[in-house]
């Protein structure tokens, strides 16, 4: 498994190197001028030369790239403009907020869906699997955007049962004891149980709306792994044994169906990770979603190469974590391997 793991970080090295390489022309590329956007409406043009100067712009665009390559290859990735603190700083503080929040929205989407996949195969052609399409078709249809604001109009403004959407902690909660960074975590490490309450009371909403749109996908591909999987000569032949039927289903046909699906399910926390932008953006959620597009509006460059580095190595650690778990789901790809 070592063997793997290195050669499939080594497979990952020319994929960051393209990721450093595009983002940097492409924020190069994006209309604006973070100079004039530091100095003010009000500055002259020299002023906004010397600030543009300070800042290492009016150097050609190869001076400007083999600094940045020197600063990251040190761990700098660079100071925002707009916030006055280093990146690597405010991506540490605010990625524990998105990381929650993804994954919590990812294990809804995976409960429901391979809930309905397998309920949709095992009762074919009936109300439930009529029922999982409904919800797939309903699920990519729906913009996370307008989800998460539907969600705060019927629970918020209309019931009155979800707390106001304004960040992960209502106005009378105060953070944990920082450990992992996550708020349910760290309240019930702390025994603080108020918080932890506060905390699941303001991340439910947004999860639901970051999940809604992922359960599509999971459902569709449960569902037709495990209708190929239960056709299989090997569960007819469980079955002949007298093997009972939720052991046929859960030991031997989901565990041969779920190789497609934790495919999916890292295709769909890759997609997760993107898409937080706009539910961060909806629920006030203080995460590097929203401080990837704030800098995006102020061409403040450095928050937006250190948002889609973050990014590139997030998926490329957990294309190696779904490597790993192949290897464990099914011991014939360690073989393979």
């Amino acid at each position: 498994m070592l063997g793997v793991t290195v050669r499939r970080l080594a497979a990952a090295l020319p994929t960051l190197v393209g990721v450093v390489i595009v983002t940097f022309l492409l924020t190069r590329a994006l209309p604006g001028d973070p100079a004039a956007y530091f100095a003010g409406p009000a500055a002259t043009q020299q002023a906004i030369a010397e600030i543009r100067a300070k800042l290492g712009l009016d150097q050609p665009l190869p001076v400007q790239f083999l600094d940045y390559v020197q600063d990251l290859l040190r761990g700098d990735l660079g100071l925002s403009i707009t916030t006055g603190q280093p990146v690597l700083h405010e991506l540490t503080t605010r990625l524990p907020a998105s990381a929650e929040l993804t994954l919590l929205g990812l294990l809804f989407a995976g409960s429901v869906g391979i809930t309905l996949g397998v309920l949709a195969a095992l009762k074919q052609n009936s109300w439930l699997d009529n029922l999982c399409r409904v919800v797939a078709t309903l699920g990519v249809s729906l913009p996370t955007f307008f989800t998460g604001l539907l969600l705060i109009y019927v629970f918020y403004y209309l019931l009155g049962w979800a707390p106001a959407p304004l960040g992960r902690l209502d106005a009378f909660a105060s953070p944990p004891p920082h450990v992992t960074g996550f708020y349910l975590i760290d309240s019930l490490l702390a025994g603080d149980l108020e918080t932890f309450r506060s905390a699941l009371a303001q991340i439910v909403l947004p999860a639901i709306t970051l999940g809604i749109f992922a359960v599509a996908p999971i459902a569709r591909i449960t569902r037709g792994s495990m209708l190929a999987v239960m056709g299989s000569d090997f569960i007819r032949a469980a079955r002949g044994h007298g093997l009972s039927g939720r052991t046929v289903v859960v030991a031997y046909a989901l565990r041969n169906a779920l190789l497609p699906v934790v495919t999916t399910l890292g295709m769909v926390f890759s997609f997760l990770l993107g898409a937080n932008v706009l539910v961060e953006k909806v629920f006030a959620w203080p995460g590097i979603g929203s401080y990837a597009v704030e800098a995006l509006i102020a061409s403040d460059y450095a928050p937006v190469q250190g948002f889609v580095m973050t990014m590139g190595v997030l998926y490329v650690l957990l294309n190696l974590m779904i490597d790993l778990l192949y290897q464990v789901i099914d011991p014939r790809v360690r073989l393979e391997a």
